[in-house]
């Protein structure tokens, strides 16, 4: 037997056992960017419906920006969420700095791009080929949009299913606003990340386990989605 494969039993067994401290980590960590990602969907849908019909000057400026956020690197949102909630910051006054809270504001703000580009293109797509028999219909050219995203409702949830994968699977800015606090703020990738520096390599490789399993179920979800008719969502322009 060697390290790895007794970690990998000993994994298995706090999984298989319910293990409180697991699960209870896993949770929290679902809850939060499940929570994140329902904010990111309000603000996301609306703002790429809206950039999809929008004219004016500056347009391109804005979608390239928007395209541009989606490189947004994780612990960069976290600073940035860091200073407006510290106790020295404009939002400091809330108190919610290494709180869940503050942890769903850093995911949110993650996913409202990768939302917002993915929907800005959908709605794009769909306005070339249904587009003008709505307006013709006297829809105005937002409500066009939103109809769109009602109809196109599975390609809507492939984008909502890939912003989770993203939220959930993310580490630096959660672990910068929440500070990785026991039974309060740690979800699974910081612990991953703490338990694999102080030597708990079970626990680490459990939360791991259960963290590609999170993900694997996410990507069946949109690849089962996507084999629907007008399902796929496709390349940002």
């Amino acid at each position: 037997m060697n390290a790895f494969s007794d970690s990998l039993g000993l994994a298995a067994r706090l999984i298989t056992e319910a293990d409180p401290a697991l699960w209870r980590v896993v949770g929290l960590s679902l809850r939060v960017s499940a929570t994140a990602c329902a904010i990111g969907a309000l603000a996301g849908l609306a703002l790429g419906a809206w950039l999809a019909v929008a004219r004016f000057r500056g347009h391109a400026l804005v979608v390239g920006v928007l395209n541009t956020l989606l490189a947004l690197p994780s612990v960069v949102v976290g600073l940035i969420v860091y200073l407006l909630l510290s106790r020295s910051g404009p939002l400091g006054a809330l108190g919610i700095l290494f709180t869940p809270k503050a942890m769903v504001i850093a995911q949110s703000i993650l996913v409202v791009p990768l939302i917002a580009a993915l929907a800005r293109q959908l709605v794009s797509d769909a306005l070339r080929e249904g587009g003008d028999e709505l307006q013709a219909m006297g829809a105005g050219r937002m409500l066009s949009a939103l109809l769109l995203l009602v109809h196109e409702r599975l390609a809507v949830l492939t984008v909502l299913l890939t912003a989770f994968g993203r939220a959930v699977a993310e580490v630096g800015a959660v672990m910068i606003v929440g500070g990785n606090i026991d039974g309060v703020t740690r979800v699974m990738t910081t612990a991953i990340a703490l338990e694999t520096s102080k030597g708990d390599l079970p626990l680490a490789l459990a939360l791991g386990l259960v963290l590609l399993g999170v993900v694997a179920l996410i990507n069946l979800a949109v690849g089962l989605t996507q084999r629907r008719p007008g399902t796929v969502v496709g390349g940002l322009a």
